[in-house]
């Protein structure tokens, strides 16, 4: 539907028609059966996580507490993109959203993806604590530290987002309706403005330098100093270790940042053709994180094995989150 303003020759869109990915028009049924599974592996993974990392005793150590705020995040991250995405394979009415309805995915989207951002390298500076000030590390991350660490990732990505989708829909929508995306996301919305949209860009370029970047900078420098701290441990076994519980980190950091580098340095290339990259660290990375963290992480996997018939009990009096 589209409404008159004011203005003369003007008028306001009140949805919007999602255009979906590219060639999955051709067997819509193929790509929802396959998103359906990716969605369903994803949420059963991460909230196995979840309630293995909360149930069990083992598990108390802030780097845990983190792994059980990133599986949520990735729960949630993926169900703001997939359902919808799924609906529009289906049905034509699938593809409409409201333009209250996108504000909304638009926040939530960049509300949950912020805050993994900062969740990242939250995590990056408990792997610096833990390895290189391990004397430290108990009194530095104990229970209220940890907490506040992981509330303000939270508070962080909230802000973040109220910023950039109070800026995205201040601007007037009067012509074209269709977003060619498979969800409500900054450029392809921003294509559709009936106003200039250079601030916008502005600010999401400079938001990509002093938020992305930055916080791959500190996970940068927290990685220089554990591996610095790690080739000085005398034994193959101690490297081994202290390597184990940081490789999985690493490898979905990279999946995490590749992607939007793609898609946010060039916000006037959106279009149906360049939704692959968003579809892999929306979809198909919070699919992959809960496998990485078990397969190469003998204490998660122990848990796994141990969470069937068994209740939560209390941390051990030695761990920091005590």
């Amino acid at each position: 539907m589209i409404r008159e303003t004011g203005a003369p020759n003007q008028t306001v869109v009140d949805y919007f028609l999602l255009e979906g990915l590219l060639y999955t028009a051709e067997h819509p049924r193929l790509f929802f059966l396959l998103f359906l599974l990716i969605y369903s592996i994803t949420v059963t993974g991460n909230l196995l996580i979840l309630i293995t990392v909360g149930s069990d005793p083992h598990l108390c150590s802030p780097m845990y507490h983190f792994l059980g705020h990133l599986s949520l995040l990735d729960a949630c991250l993926s169900t703001v993109t997939a359902p919808k995405a799924m609906a529009g394979l289906l049905t034509l009415d699938g593809k409409a959203i409201s333009l209250q309805g996108c504000a909304v995915q638009l926040y939530c989207f960049h509300f949950l993806a912020s805050a993994e951002c900062f969740l990242y390298t939250a995590m990056a500076y408990d792997r610096y604590l833990a390895i290189c000030r391990p004397l430290r590390y108990p009194l530095a991350m104990d229970r209220r530290r940890c907490a506040g660490l992981a509330g303000m990732t939270w508070t962080a990505g909230a802000v973040h987002s109220a910023l950039h989708t109070g800026l995205t829909f201040r601007l007037l929508y009067c012509g074209p309706h269709r977003i060619a995306y498979f969800f409500c996301d900054i450029p392809p919305v921003l294509k559709l403005a009936c106003a200039d949209t250079t601030i916008n860009e502005l600010v999401m370029l400079a938001s990509i330098d002093i938020v992305a970047a930055g916080c791959l900078i500190l996970i940068v420098i927290s990685y220089a100093f554990i591996a610095a701290a790690v080739l000085r441990i005398r034994t193959a076994a101690g490297r081994k270790r202290a390597f184990s519980t940081c490789t999985s980190h690493l490898t979905v950091v990279l999946l995490y940042y590749l992607p939007p580098v793609c898609i946010y340095l060039q916000p006037r290339s959106s279009g149906a053709g360049v939704g692959a990259p968003a579809v892999f660290y929306t979809i198909v990375t919070p699919m992959l994180n809960p496998f990485i963290y078990t397969l190469r992480n003998a204490e998660v996997k122990q848990a796994l094995r141990r969470l069937l018939g068994q209740g939560a009990r209390d941390c051990p009096a030695g761990s920091p989150l005590r």
